[in-house]
């Protein structure tokens, strides 16, 4: 099956399988921004528990942005890194207000896909994965954020060969309108089933697609024929 064909019918029964996808608070594209960066190579949990601390320590992007490093980095202390994360935001909340003059990124619903992609690719810390995160749920923009789990399922899928820039390889197989719901279910299926170690092969409604899945031996279950 070509991979395009592959993502689609991954799409396909992910819906079926989970269900409606849920997405998290959304207070914006700037705090979109700034959750992402905190989530960098940490938990969701730690990245919560880090995002409320900052807020409560400092209620204002223009307190966070004003504060010394140092309280920034002690209040963010829970998502560790917390020295290189408490500069990288302070650098990308001085770069919006120098340039916009506002600490808001309302402006990049007026430029095209392209030059969005560009701009925010051009702030610290920040590459493909939180950028199209803040245009996808931000601006509903169609773009596919690669996250550890997402290049874990597909590379076992066989759709990506672990080399280069997941982001590259994936975005042409991705089907129309699907970005948000497959983003969400892919990453719910490697965190529940598609797991680094002891996979849950068995249980997994994508078996019969996987490479992966066929060489641990595991037989897939007769699927219904759909009319």
């Amino acid at each position: 099956m070509p991979q395009p064909r592959v993502l689609r019918e991954v799409a396909r029964r992910l819906q079926t399988a989970l269900g409606p996808t849920r997405t998290g608070p959304n207070n914006g594209p700037l705090e979109l921004l700034l959750r992402t960066i905190l989530s960098q190579h940490t938990s969701d949990r730690n990245r919560d528990v880090a995002y409320a601390a900052l807020r409560e320590a400092f209620p204002t992007w223009e307190e966070v942005r004003a504060a010394p490093t140092k309280a920034v980095a002690d209040a963010i202390r829970g998502a560790g890194l917390h020295h290189q994360r408490a500069a990288r935001i302070q650098n990308v909340l001085r770069r919006v207000q120098d340039e916009r003059g506002t600490l808001s990124l309302d402006f990049l619903a007026k430029l095209s896909d392209d030059r969005a992609v560009e701009w925010l690719l051009s702030l610290p810390g920040v590459g493909k994965k939180t950028a199209y995160v803040v245009l996808l749920f931000g601006f509903s923009r169609p773009f596919f954020p690669v996250d550890t789990h997402i290049a874990r399922v597909t590379q076992r899928l066989g759709l990506w060969d672990g080399r280069g820039d997941p982001h590259d390889t994936l975005a042409p197989l991705v089907p129309p309108g699907e970005e948000l719901d497959l983003h969400l279910h892919l990453i719910q299926l490697g965190r529940e089933l598609c797991r680094p170690r002891a996979p849950r092969c068995p249980d997994c409604p994508l078996l019969d697609l996987c490479p992966h899945g066929a060489s641990s031996g595991v037989q897939s279950p007769p699927r219904k024929e759909t009319r």
